[in-house]
């Protein structure tokens, strides 16, 4: 991926993933506590935690080259997962008062956000969205050599 990405696509891509994430944290927090509103306290609590973590972590990303992109997706989403679920098992224990309700919504999540996380990153590869020119100009000539249009 080109090191010319601009802050405003990893902020389109933090509030839209927060978007996504935060609506299956109330879901499942609804589902493991039985209470709608702990769900909604432990989805919201973490809307400002995450969208921190999650930018902080698209920057680092920038670091790291790896040519196959769904293998950089694969590991990305592992170590945003890693970060998530820790950061979801500790405001859910703190949110609830129970340890246990947050180890089950923190376990529940590492399923669905992968999931989620993954299907986000491969779309978001497909939009040009604050990428500068150049890279737009190298996708178009792989996307015509594939297609024989050159």
């Amino acid at each position: 991926m080109s090191k010319k990405v601009s802050y405003k696509r990893h902020l389109a891509k933090t509030i839209t993933w927060r978007f996504v994430g935060t609506i299956d944290t109330i879901i499942l927090s609804w589902i493991i506590s039985g209470n709608p509103f702990t769900g909604l306290k432990i989805g919201f609590s973490e809307m400002l935690t995450k969208m921190i973590l999650y930018y902080a972590h698209e920057r680092l990303w920038l670091r790291f080259e790896l040519a196959n992109s769904r293998t950089r997706h694969l590991i990305k989403t592992i170590t945003w997962r890693f970060i998530g679920t820790i950061d979801t098992v500790l405001l859910s224990w703190l949110i609830s008062g129970d340890p246990m309700t947050g180890l089950k919504i923190g376990a529940a999540e590492v399923f669905t956000k992968m999931i989620l996380y993954y299907l986000h990153e491969r779309a978001w590869y497909k939009i040009n969205y604050g990428l500068d020119n150049r890279h737009k100009l190298k996708k178009w000539k792989k996307i015509l050599e594939r297609t024989n249009l050159k």
